[in-house]
């Protein structure tokens, strides 16, 4: 359970960035549940607009 969930950890997700060519991101209350691939440009895309709310 992520400590930086802001309601009791129940909608985290877990982010694995430290693979050189895929970034790996799963529902962390579904562990045997999907797996969404992305190329790192592409999360890296998405992260830096999630963040600007654009």
């Amino acid at each position: 359970m992520s400590t930086r969930s802001g309601n009791g950890g129940d909608t985290c997700v877990e982010v694995a960035d430290n693979l050189p060519d895929q970034v790996l991101v799963r529902d962390s209350t579904d562990r045997a549940g999907a797996v969404l691939t992305f190329a790192p440009a592409a999360w890296g895309a998405f992260v830096a607009r999630f963040r600007t709310g654009r």
